[in-house]
Order: C-alpha cells, then sequence, then structure tokens
C-alpha cells in the first residue's frame, strides 16, 4: 500500500468482518470512516484514532451512499478505497421465501453495493487513482440452499464487479470481491439460531452439521477475510476478480 495515508471508506463496519477490516486500516495510519447503523459500535471502534470518521447510515436508504461518499470527500477532499462489507441474509426454503425476505436481501447485498460503486466512481475518476473491493460470498459463485435470496443477490453483486471491473479499468480503478465460506460472526449465529427453529435441532446439531460440510471443519476468523480484503488495495493490475476464502 505504501506509505501514503490513503482515504478509506469501509460499510457495514460496526461488527464482524467490517469492523476487523477497519481496525487494521486505522492501525495501519490510513484515513478511515465507518459508517453502519450503530453509532455506539462506530464510536467505541475509532476512540482513540484522529485519523477516522464516524458516519451513521442505512446502507439500504437510497441517498445514504451519495451522503457517505459525500462527507469523505468533503473531509478529505477524495477517496481513493471503497470496502463494501455490509451485507445480511435470511434462511427460508424457497417456497418459504417471501417478498419481505427476498426484497431486504436484494436491498443490503446487491442495490445498496451498487449504490456506493455509483457514488465513489466520479471522485475516483477525478483522481485516476480507485480500489474497490465488495464482501461477497462463496454463494455468490455456487448454490446453496435454503438461501436463495441471499444466494442470488450475492451473484447479482459477483456481476457487478466483474462489469464494473471491465469498464473501469482505464480510469485506474480496480474493483474485486473477496468470496468468504461460513465466517465467525453474528450473521452466522443468527442463521444458525434460525436453522435450529426451523429444522427443530439444537443449535449445537445444527452447528455441527455445517461445519461438517465446510473445508478444514470450521468457520473462518474476521481476520483471514480482513486481510484478503486489505491485499487487494496494493494490487493495480488485479481486478475482476472473485477471491475465495476457505478455511482449508
Amino acid at each position: 500500500m505504501g506509505d501514503a495515508a490513503l482515504r478509506i471508506l469501509v460499510t457495514g463496519a460496526s461488527r464482524g468482518i467490517g469492523r476487523e477490516i477497519a481496525q487494521q486500516l486505522l492501525d495501519s495510519g490510513h484515513n478511515v470512516a465507518v459508517t453502519a447503523r450503530s453509532q455506539d459500535d462506530l464510536e467505541d471502534l475509532v476512540t482513540g484514532y484522529s485519523n477516522s470518521m464516524v458516519i451513521v447510515a442505512d446502507s439500504t436508504q437510497p441517498k445514504s451512499a451519495e451522503e457517505a461518499v459525500s462527507k469523505v470527500v468533503n473531509q478529505w477532499n477524495g477517496l481513493d478505497v471503497l470496502i463494501i462489507n455490509a451485507g445480511d441474509g435470511s434462511a427460508a426454503p424457497i417456497e418459504k421465501t417471501t417478498d419481505e425476505i427476498w426484497d431486504k436481501s436484494i436491498a443490503i447485498n446487491l442495490t445498496a453495493p451498487f449504490h456506493y460503486l455509483r457514488a465513489a466512481v466520479p471522485t475516483m475518476k477525478n483522481g485516476k487513482f480507485g480500489r474497490v473491493v465488495v464482501i461477497a460470498s462463496t454463494a455468490g459463485l455456487e448454490g446453496e440452499p435454503n438461501v436463495s435470496a441471499y444466494t442470488a443477490a450475492k451473484h447479482g453483486v459477483i456481476g457487478l464487479v466483474r462489469s464494473s471491473a471491465a469498464e473501469l479499468a482505464k480510469h485506474g480503478i480496480t474493483v474485486n470481491a473477496v468470496c468468504p465460506s461460513y465466517v465467525d460472526t453474528p450473521m452466522t449465529q443468527r442463521s444458525l439460531q434460525a436453522a435450529a427453529l426451523r429444522t427443530g435441532k439444537t443449535f449445537d446439531e445444527v452447528k455441527a452439521a455445517l461445519l461438517s460440510k465446510i473445508p478444514g471443519g470450521r468457520f473462518l476468523s474476521v481476520d483471514e477475510v480482513a486481510k484478503a480484503a486489505i491485499s487487494f488495495i496494493a494490487l493495480p493490475d488485479q481486478t475482476g476478480q472473485t477471491q475465495i476464502v476457505k478455511g482449508d
């Protein structure tokens, strides 16, 4: 990444993968703006860092991306790196996947990344430099049962990454995706709890069954995914990539 401090915006930074990414970047001395819905969690994250900015926002709100990017550009006169991490998902058999589940998954996992990418492109083009990293999922590259909405949204965001990468390369902007398998995050815990309720099994039984199908038999750590995401910042010739991160 070089010695110069970059201007970075991380979405979904209040917990899990996004928080770890932001923490590592702050520790490296970069200027990092963090956004999520929870002000308390964000303020706790940046305590003691003068090179930080807190932007409380809901990524699914139509104007939130434009407003967040505008705040970063106004404060730091540009934006070098955008890490799109905010995401969520609900598990349900396809016949029980309601319009609400579908719409919510598309909004947070596909439409919000599009809004942030669209908002960031003009300032990155102006600076002739940009690094965009989307935290996607292996569900964006292969089918997963009982998460049709989430899987469809993640497939969609992979398409967005590949298309925008082809379009923006001539402007010095790279767009890549990190596709982790199951990660030890609050979202994974919620998914396991939902599966236990749906199947009548205990939480531990559901967890054991899932772990038996995962390479290496363990969940990824947020540190592993964060390092994979941050590595793309220093790779000028890598764009349109979908880096799979598994625990094997």
